[in-house]
């Protein structure tokens, strides 16, 4: 079950790819302005704050050779900001600005700017960028993220269901944590070593250069693995002074639990709690909201392991997973509910970003998870209550566990304040569930007397293994879900970059990039309309070749057609203007959405046409 569950995750939580965590807000110069002259520098600002590498920034001129600049470093000591300081004389033409910052949940950031002195210019030559990102290394450090968040849940999940469930054989319970504990210190290891190549967008071999790892170390994220690597030694040392123990004492109960809180704030530091407002509450949502994540499917996959391999089980350790599971899921609402704020920033962003729409998705499957746990609960409550009509009728009528005052004594598994299955009333006398369908009476001379029940409590362990497999595979659904919304901008870093990006008043100009393909070469133009509202607009489209570079055609053409209302098409006139094609007199009459032409020339006999849709608001 574990290994199907891992490989859904595998399936599911690689299918996109990561969006970035920290928001580009602005750029100084602009992207595509034109300046009269020079700037002294070039400054990035972001959403949040970010951690800058050797090689953040790449500057080139219009030739393609690298502009020499200072090392990257924050503008005005704010950890928002990326700044590289420019040499004196830069010359005219176009000057591409590449850059990658690593944003303060770990997650790398990148992209590419243009900025002109005097005018554009038209250059054929490819353009250097900063390191792509290399596929293989995001891959892999995503699937040990993936993991690690699995390893965790199951080797604290079933820690903790030994400890405080007590199950009759919690042995058969070994291997899911040996598997746990293996599993997470391999992945942590991985990650700790695909750290570097992973922030730099470069392939497996940097990995393993004498600076990686000492250069990983110097970083936040590098010190939350380091972290974590040793509180995994120090829980190994603790599994195994505690191995084989049936009862916790208080000491055992609170070292197991700083080990659970000082693994999940490797986490914790190093996510979307680290970033953003309220840093202290969202570091200890998050570290309380993974425990109650683990501790409740983990258990569920202890839970599961018993119900197979431990024929004798009754129902007194069920009962005390179902209240440790409804308290973890009492956590799970709340800070989840806390974190969907801290995310979301308004109702808006619910359905208008990403990340609202996956947090709808997940919603809606916590609450199939929430029915299929009620499920859970009354199996186990049929359990609890077939132990109290097995126990109190046959014990009364034998008239075996009476005291001295004539009462009699019996524990249901459930309604004890310890939870213990086995009562004593002074004679060394007891009751024990064998769990098949029948109760022994310990007499305390070691001979027992057996009565059968009625096969109830069988049947009821087999509905309780159904609803608790159909549980975690829900809850595996749940996994699946959040792993997809720690890798999505959060709704209010995506509605203030928005904001901060068009203020208010200032109409946002409309972008479209149009791919196009002639024969076995292609490339995509670049067209922004300025203000991309009704009336008149400025037109600038920017061919690229199939390198990414700079390209020029021979011709280029441009219509636009309004089909709703019969209107058009209405030629834009574009011109060559030197690196772009651009007019300033589109005038676009309604509102609505337009159909936009492109004829792209690049020969004397080749050309392509690309239709797009743009809207047009008033």
């Amino acid at each position: 079950m574990l290994l199907g569950s891992l490989l859904v995750l595998l399936l599911l939580g690689t299918a996109g790819t990561a969006s970035a965590h920290a928001a580009l807000e602005s750029t100084d110069p602009a992207d595509g302005s034109v300046l009269k002259s020079a700037p002294r520098a070039v400054t990035l600002t972001f959403s949040e704050s970010v951690a800058l590498l050797d090689d953040s920034f790449r500057v080139y001129d219009p030739d393609n050779r690298r502009v020499r600049t200072s090392s990257a470093h924050h503008a005005k000591d704010a950890g928002d900001t990326a700044s590289v300081t420019l040499p004196a004389k830069l010359g005219t033409g176009t000057f591409t600005v590449a850059w990658r910052v690593v944003s303060a949940d770990s997650h790398p950031v990148s992209g590419a700017f243009t900025f002109s002195i005097g005018k554009p210019s038209a250059t054929t030559t490819p353009i250097a960028t900063a390191p792509t990102e290399d596929p293989l290394t995001a891959s892999l450090y995503d699937i040990a993220r993936y993991f690690a968040y699995i390893a965790a849940a199951l080797l604290i999940g079933t820690a903790t269901f030994v400890a405080l469930c007590r199950p009759p054989n919690p042995s058969v319970l070994n291997q899911p944590i040996r598997m746990g504990w293996w599993t997470l210190l391999a992945a942590t290891v991985v990650l700790l070593i695909l750290r570097a190549p992973y922030e730099a967008g470069t392939g497996l071999a940097t990995a393993f250069e004498p600076s990686a790892i000492p250069k990983t170390l110097t970083s936040r994220p590098g010190l939350a693995l380091a972290a974590r690597v040793l509180l995994i030694a120090a829980t190994a040392f603790f599994l195994l002074r505690h191995r084989g123990r049936e009862r916790f004492g208080r000491v055992a109960l609170g070292t197991g639990a700083v080990l659970a809180v000082g693994l999940a704030l490797t986490w914790a530091s190093a996510e979307h709690a680290s970033a953003g407002i309220q840093v202290p509450v969202a570091m200890t949502s998050a570290v309380l909201h993974l425990l109650a994540m683990s501790v409740w499917l983990g258990g569920l996959t202890a839970l599961l392991t018993v119900l197979y391999r431990s024929p004798d089980l009754d129902a007194a350790p069920v009962a005390r997973f179902s209240r440790l599971a409804f308290a973890s899921v009492t956590v799970l609402v709340v800070t989840g509910v806390y974190q969907s704020w801290r995310g979301l920033g308004s109702w808006n962003a619910l359905t208008g970003t990403s990340y609202g729409r996956i947090l709808l998705v997940k919603l809606g499957a916590v609450l199939l998870l929430l029915a299929v746990a009620g499920w859970s609960r009354q199996w186990t409550g049929r359990m609890v209550g077939a132990d109290v009509r097995l126990r109190v009728p046959e014990l009364v009528s034998a008239g075996a566990a009476t005291g001295a005052d004539g009462a009699v004594t019996v524990s249901t598994g459930a309604g004890a304040g310890d939870g213990d299955d086995r009562d004593r009333d002074g004679d060394g006398e007891g009751v024990s569930n064998p769990g098949d369908g029948s109760q022994e009476q310990d007499r305390g001379d070691g001979s027992q007397d057996r009565y059968r029940g009625d096969g109830s409590q069988d049947r009821y362990r087999r509905g309780l293994r159904r609803s608790v497999l159909f549980e975690v595979g829900v809850g595996v659904v749940v996994l699946v879900i959040t792993t997809l919304l720690t890798n999505t901008l959060p709704g209010r870093a995506a509605a203030d970059a928005q904001q901060t990006a068009t203020p208010a008043g200032i109409p946002a100009a409309s972008v479209t990039m149009v791919p196009f393909r002639v024969g076995n070469a292609g490339g995509k133009v670049q067209i922004t309309l300025d203000p991309g509202r009704v009336g008149l607009n400025s037109v600038e489209a920017v061919v690229y070749g199939p390198d990414g570079g700079f390209a020029t055609v021979p011709e280029l053409r441009l219509s636009f057609t309004l089909a709703a209302q019969k209107i058009g098409p209405l030629d834009a006139d574009v011109k060559d203007e030197g690196g772009y094609w651009g007019t300033n007199s589109l005038n676009l009459p309604i509102a609505g959405t337009w159909t936009m032409k492109v004829t792209v020339r690049t020969t004397d006999v080749d050309q392509v046409s690309v239709s797009r849709q743009v809207r047009i608001v008033r």
